[in-house]
Formats: structure tokens, sequence, C-alpha cells
């Protein structure tokens, strides 16, 4: 057995079944394991050790020579085997943060992306800031395909005044979505199954804001994204399935004026940009991320 299977052999076993190890052994070990397979294995050891014994990272690396019980070793390793095996961080801690907002996760909804922060901060651009849309009346916005509730909850949090509605088809990311509502203390805000905007039939809107699949069917990034639900992330074969349809659907819930703002692919922006114009938005833009990507396109629909 050559030299990296030593060390491969010694980070994945204790130093002996029942045995306490000091903090900044059991890290030391954890790295080993996952320089192989992951591209911070420092920051990943770090962040599921902190997550199994509930304390910040910083106690971690000052307090190197504190013993780990047996019960949290073994379990920091089954966490460490997952991690080795591509699982991403946010499942295994069941948190993801977003917009300085801590959101639980699972399998069952996509993990926020830094990215979307941007539909968040156009949404704020787009909409006045003191929540009254008209003299008596809130804004009222809906986050389509909402997931963990990332968007709808930013927004709540940010516009208390604001009158929010998050929509999804899958009944287990509405529960993700409803438990982080609670666990927020956020009450400006209700939660409806159901396709786009189906749920929405009769309402009047000042704003829509998705973050939809738009991974085309055969991308090979699909392949680094297999833990993650795959409704979530690719809605047909072109990409464009889900975005073509909120499009298509939006202006029968929007408020004259109204705004669309659309999550999208790098590459998308200029399909998107032909899909609000025929049918029928004006004033479309797009807005891109901090990585210098064509990201969210926005668009109003007309006042007459």
């Amino acid at each position: 057995m050559g030299t990296a299977d030593n060390l491969t052999e010694r980070a994945n076993a204790p130093r002996a079944a029942g045995t306490a190890l000091p903090v900044g052994e059991l890290l030391a070990r954890a790295v080993q394991l996952l320089s192989a397979s992951s591209d911070l294995p420092q920051l990943d050891a770090e962040l599921l050790l902190a997550h199994e014994l509930r304390r910040p990272r910083s106690r971690l690396l000052s307090h190197g020579a504190e013993p780990v019980p047996p019960a949290s070793v073994a379990r920091y390793h089954a966490l460490l085997r997952r991690r080795q095996a591509g699982e991403p961080i946010a499942y295994l801690t069941a948190e993801r943060e977003f917009w300085s907002l801590r959101l639980m996760v699972d399998p069952a909804v996509l993990i926020p992306r830094p990215e979307t922060e941007l539909v968040v901060e156009r949404a704020l651009a787009l909409l006045p800031e003191r929540g009254a849309a008209a003299p008596g009346r809130a804004v009222q916005v809906a986050d389509l395909g909402t997931g963990s509730g990332a968007i709808a909850l930013a927004l709540a949090a940010e516009r208390p005044g604001w009158q929010l509605v998050a929509t999804d088809r899958s009944r287990a990311a509405l529960q993700i979505a409803r438990a982080n509502a609670a666990r927020l203390q956020l009450r400006n805000l209700e939660f409806l199954e159901g396709d786009w905007c189906a749920p929405l039939a009769g309402r009047h809107l000042d704003a829509i804001l998705s973050n939809p699949p738009y991974v085309a069917a055969h991308d090979p990034a699909l392949a680094a994204l297999r833990f993650e639900p795959a409704e979530a992330l690719s809605p047909g074969p072109s990409g464009l399935e889900a975005l073509a349809a909120i499009i298509a659907a939006a202006p029968s819930v929007l408020r004259p004026g109204g705004a669309l703002v659309l999550e999208h692919g790098a590459q998308q922006g200029p399909a998107v940009a032909a899909l609000l114009v025929a049918a029928g938005f004006a004033r479309v833009g797009c807005y891109r991320d901090l990585a210098g990507h064509d990201r969210v396109t926005e668009a109003q629909w007309p006042e007459s």
C-alpha cells in the first residue's frame, strides 16, 4: 500500500474505537481525507466539525487540544465520508446563508446561491422603499418557485410593509420555506402550492420574481449538481422552458407598470429578452452578477 493510501486509512479511522480525539488532530485527519475531493478541504473540515460540536469555527482554532467525545468523532467521520462523495456542505449542515439570513435547506430544495441575491437587489431598486405602492395599498410581490424561500424571505426582512406571496409546486419545498419563515419570525408573506403563476389567479401584483430552473437537460454541468433536486435545475431540453412559461403567464397577474425579474443562465440573456419583447413587455434590461456574467433580466408590463 502506498503512502497516499496509508494517509487515507489513518484519516478515516480514529486512534482506537471509542477513543476521544483532540480537535486539532481530528481536523488534520479530516483535511487529509478531503484533500483529493474538495477544493477547500480545510474550510470543509472546520465547517463540519463546528456543525457537529455546535461551536463557532473560531473556537475550534483556539482550542485545538480540546478532546472530542467518541460519539461526536463517529458522527463527524460519517459527515466526512458524505462530503468525500461530493454531497454539498449545505445539505450536510442543513443550512445556508443568503442575504445575511441563515436558512434551513435539505435535498428537497436548491441550495441558494450568491448570484440570486441580484434578484433581491433589483426588486429593492425597482419598488417603493416605504412599502406603499399607492395610498392605502401595500406593495405586492410574488416569488415563483420559491424553494427554500430565499428571495421572498430576504424581501420580507428588508421590507416589512410589503405583502409577499411565494409559490412552489413542491410541497416538500414549501414546508422548508414555511419553516424558514417561522424561524426568522417573518409574517408578511404567504406560501401557495402550485406551478408558477397558477396559484395567483385573480391577483394584481407590483412585481413577479423568479429563479426558475434554467439548465439545459443535457448540460454536463448537471453532473456536479447531482445531489440537488433535478426539477429545480433543468426544465427541459433548451433550459428556457420555465422562463418562457413564466413570461407567458405573468401579464395575467401583473398590474400595469408591474415588473418581472428573472434569473437565468449566463448565456441566456438575449433569448430571455427576446421572449419578453415578443410577449409585449417593455423596458427590458439585463444585469450582471459579481462574476461579470449576465444573470438577471427584468422588464415592465406597459402602463397602457
